[in-house]
């Protein structure tokens, strides 16, 4: 038997879940050359959408700064929100703007929730979602994973630019855990554990409650939250011999120290 057909096949692909999601984003750009106005806003909306960006507002702060709030698709990495915002801006200004931006960004993840609300709703799941057998309660109580010391509020850098990726996964199963036995469900979260770990992901908190498993940390700009969503799906059906154990189908959102509610 070849090396190739002896590794596992991934179950779940783009092609075959459904993504409910919510990815928003604050970005900061910084003008070398300030604009003046904004007249071409609509023109830099209808430009980045074939990019999956969809821009929902701008303002500048100061003359020299220039403030969005920007949504993306799930398969749209989130670097690709300040590369193709200055770089599509900087072509519509192109005969009367030289060199308009200066080359750092700031790129916050931002949520419906702010980061404070859920860690705390997260920490509370388990008992929101109680399982009658008190056996299996103790179990999953003894299984979640909470990093206090772990900061997700702390900026992160690439070479020209701060930022925050911040990111919440919802996976459900298709059953619930009183079907399968302690020593799985502790696989699943040592597998959770080991693949944040692999990807270089900030594991802040894991609740595994009786019928879904939510996540959240922090995450690379280069990744795609879709990527990032099939890889821990396929890794938890890797604990069971790659079956279907999840539903195909799952939530992701981002997350921060603001929510929109802040930002508008």
């Amino acid at each position: 038997m070849s090396s190739e057909s002896s590794i596992p096949q991934p179950i779940y692909s783009s092609e075959n879940i459904k993504v409910a999601y919510q990815l928003d984003w604050s970005l900061t750009v910084f003008w070398r050359n300030p604009s003046w106005t904004d007249d071409w806003f609509k023109p830099l909306q209808q430009a980045v959408e074939q990019d999956g960006i969809r821009l929902l507002k701008h303002r500048f702060s100061t003359p020299e700064i220039s403030l969005f709030l920007v949504s993306t698709k799930p398969d749209v990495p989130p670097i690709s929100v300040p590369q193709r915002v200055k770089g599509r801006l900087q072509y519509l200004l192109r005969d009367d703007v030289q060199q308009p931006f200066q080359r750092n960004y700031d790129l916050q993840s931002i949520g419906s929730t702010t980061r404070e609300k859920l860690e705390n709703y997260l920490g509370s799941q388990l008992e929101h979602h109680p399982e009658p057998d008190r056996r299996i309660h103790w179990t999953l109580a003894d299984l979640q994973v909470v990093r206090p010391d772990l900061d997700l509020s702390r900026p992160r850098f690439t070479t020209h630019g701060r930022f925050s990726s911040n990111v919440h996964l919802v996976m459900v199963n298709e059953g619930r855990w009183r079907e399968t036995c302690r020593s799985n469900v502790e696989s699943v979260r040592e597998m959770l554990i080991r693949s944040a770990t692999k990807r270089q992901h900030l594991l802040k908190q894991i609740a595994i409650l009786p019928d879904h498993i939510h996540l959240i940390f922090g995450t690379n700009v280069d990744e795609t939250p879709l990527s990032i969503a099939l890889s821990y799906m396929n890794n938890v059906a890797f604990v069971y011999q790659m079956q279907p154990v999840l539903k195909h189908s799952c939530f992701i959102g981002t997350f921060g120290d603001y929510d929109l509610g802040a930002i508008h």
